[in-house]
């Protein structure tokens, strides 16, 4: 199942979702109407009516502002779910050889996948094995892993419980899990609201008879909160499982390896702590998101079964070899630096310098089926490529991308002019709109950027995405507005400049809004049609200085985008990129099938003579970018 399937499942998976809240809080609302006609039942019947409406009134109310409370709350994505259960975010630039390990194998995937690098929190209390990734979608993700995961697992263990969590941001998972982190809610603050009234109200309020109405109220919505348990669990259950077993096995596919997997799901049966969370608060939040299960209870477990992971990765695996290592760590427990160094592993505390190839046209052949497989997901090939892109970025750069108050230099150092005379007039821009002191940090970043390979200008801003996306949002319009003055500052945009603009445009407006921003779309290529073949003859004109071969190249990908079309006139517009802007919201907004036919036409564009050149990967990759179907990079 590829990206874009799974967002057509992902869409069923949602509706279910939708459907088994609703039943229970019809059920709930069942019960509370029961007991409120039990409790009248002998009055007029006007106002045992009365009592009924308004108690399942009240229970709609308690479950509806409960969500929408929740959801509201969560609506500045993936790190405000972590910071909810108490994790502390992780500085990209740290030093701590655990940290530093955690932050490499991230952003090494990161790269890899072409997903800008998310958020990386650490519950530090934690000392069970888990990890959990949260957000809408790649825009806002954020991974939180435990203490225990940072000093019990290996590296290869770490890379393959990162290979699930990213298999969860990839797959659109996180979405979902957010979402039902904020329907429960609303279920699970009946009981809440019981118990504050049995806190409060439990001993007073004596009617003449010597009843306590409000002892009545809050025993019932204690039950009531017992109700939404009893539907919660059920729910999660019922989401979560099968989509653990995907994340397992995408792990698998992203490193080539089973045994750093299972090593850290053996790990968690050793130790006697496990996966468990000791924060019973942080737990019920967060349950269907770990990667191992946050308590011992089996009661509508959110996980399969450990050992049936095991076994699905390690055949050889018998269940008693827990046993083996529970004694075995009793004596002596795991320590995951000490494992990687008698491994003779040993973790740059960050990339050294490395000289850039000249860049040239690669002779690639890319099959549009072939490459839409790969959108939103790893291989083995795109990880070791990653790597070596991520090797190849110059330390200076690396640690201003992971630094706020650099990250925003560096992505402006980057469209500087080598003409003096432009420059100066770009830098005089930056001081208007940002201030002296990111003007100064521009001006001592471009000496680096300068030299920048263009094909690791991407992977950079991929890189201080997290960073200039937490800036205030004024001072994320400053950034848009600040990049589009400086590609303009010459009368021309190139298509390096033009890329990098809707990159960082694209990675900002997700940041300010993720919720929106991340919702499949609904529409088809009718509507879509003038905007897509815009795009394509841009793609064609890029891609083709010979107008004869870059016509063919257009009526390749128009065959394949609109088979049954005929007579398409290729005309590439007099402004390409005030052409393009005007039409990628009605292109992002296209149904998941007529997307990835839409990236399938856009290969066929670029790929028509069989060479790739560094002005159509960039192109290619940021037009993939805003339309959210994340590409790896097709060359390193």
């Amino acid at each position: 199942m590829n990206f874009f399937e799974r967002q057509r499942a992902a869409r069923g998976t949602t509706v279910r979702l939708v459907v088994l809240f609703a039943l229970a809080v019809l059920c709930i609302v069942a019960v509370v109407a029961a007991v409120a006609w039990y409790l009248t039942r002998n009055g007029p019947v006007g106002t045992t009516v009365t009592w009924v409406a308004v108690a399942a009134a009240f229970t709609l109310a308690v479950i509806g502002g409960g969500t929408a409370s929740k959801l509201v709350a969560l609506r500045g994505g993936g790190a405000v779910v972590a910071q909810s259960v108490g994790a502390v975010a992780v500085d990209p630039t740290t030093h701590d050889p655990r940290l530093r390990r955690l932050v490499n194998v991230v952003e090494e995937m990161a790269i890899a996948s072409g997903v800008p690098a998310p958020r990386l929190f650490v519950l530090e209390r934690e000392d069970g094995i888990n990890a959990f990734a949260a957000g809408y979608g790649t825009g806002d993700a954020a991974i939180t892993v435990t203490s225990g995961a940072l000093d019990r697992l290996d590296r290869d263990e770490l890379q393959g419980v990162i290979g699930h969590e990213f298999s969860h941001i990839l797959n659109g998972d996180m979405r979902l899990n957010v979402r039902l982190l904020g329907l429960l809610n609303g279920i699970l603050l009946l009981g809440l609201v019981g118990l504050r009234f049995l806190q409060f109200g439990g001993g007073r309020s004596r009617d003449s008879k010597g009843g306590n109405p409000m002892l009545v109220v809050a025993l019932v919505l204690l039950v009531l909160g017992f109700v939404g348990q009893f539907f919660a669990g059920l729910i999660k259950a019922g989401v979560s499982r099968q989509r653990e077993w995907l994340a397992d096995a995408s792990a698998v596919q992203f490193t080539r390896q089973t045994s750093g997997l299972a090593g850290a799901l053996k790990k968690i049966g050793g130790l006697p702590v496990g996966s468990a969370l000791h924060d019973s608060h942080s737990e019920r939040q967060v349950d269907h998101m770990l990667f191992g299960p946050g308590s011992r209870s089996t009661l509508y477990a959110t996980h399969p079964p450990l050992t049936e992971r095991i076994a699905a990765l390690d055949p050889s695996f018998r269940p008693d070899e827990l046993r083996e290592l529970q004694e075995r760590f009793a004596q002596r427990p795991p320590d995951g630096l000490a494992e990687d160094a008698a491994a003779g592993l040993t973790e740059r505390a960050g990339p050294a310098p490395v000289a850039n190839a000249e860049v040239r046209a690669s002779t690639v052949r890319l099959a549009p089926a072939d490459v839409t497989a790969r959108v939103a997901t790893v291989t083995p090939d795109d990880l070791a490529r990653g790597a070596r892109l991520d090797a190849r970025l110059p330390a200076e750069l690396r640690e201003s991308a992971g630094q706020p108050a650099t990250a925003v230099a560096l992505v402006l150092a980057l469209l500087l002019d080598a003409r003096d005379d432009v420059r100066e007039v770009q830098l005089r821009t930056v001081d208007a709109r940002l201030g002296p002191s990111v003007a100064a940090a521009t001006v001592r970043l471009s000496a680096a950027t300068t030299r920048l390979d263009p094909l690791l200008a991407l992977p950079l801003v991929g890189l201080a995405a997290p960073q200039l996306a937490a800036r205030p949002a004024a001072e994320r319009d400053a950034v848009q507005a600040a990049l589009r003055e400086l590609a303009l500052v010459d009368g021309r945009v190139t298509v390096f400049e033009y890329a990098l603009m809707r990159v960082v445009g694209v990675r900002l407006a997700d940041a300010a809004s993720p919720a929106a921003r991340s919702r499949p779309g609904r529409t088809t290529l009718r509507s879509g049609t003038d905007a897509a073949l815009t795009l394509l003859a841009v793609l064609a004109a890029v891609g083709h200085t010979d107008p004869a071969a870059a016509q063919h190249a257009f009526h390749a990908a128009t065959t394949l985008l609109l088979p049954a079309a005929t007579g398409i006139a290729f005309a590439p517009p007099a402004d390409p990129w005030r052409a393009l802007d005007t039409g990628w919201d009605v292109l992002d907004a296209l149904d998941p099938r007529h997307k990835q036919l839409l990236v399938e036409a856009m290969v066929a564009a670029v790929a028509d003579d069989g060479v790739l050149r560094p002005a159509e990967a960039e192109l290619l990759r940021a037009a993939c970018a805003v339309l959210h179907c994340p590409l790896p990079p097709l060359v390193a």
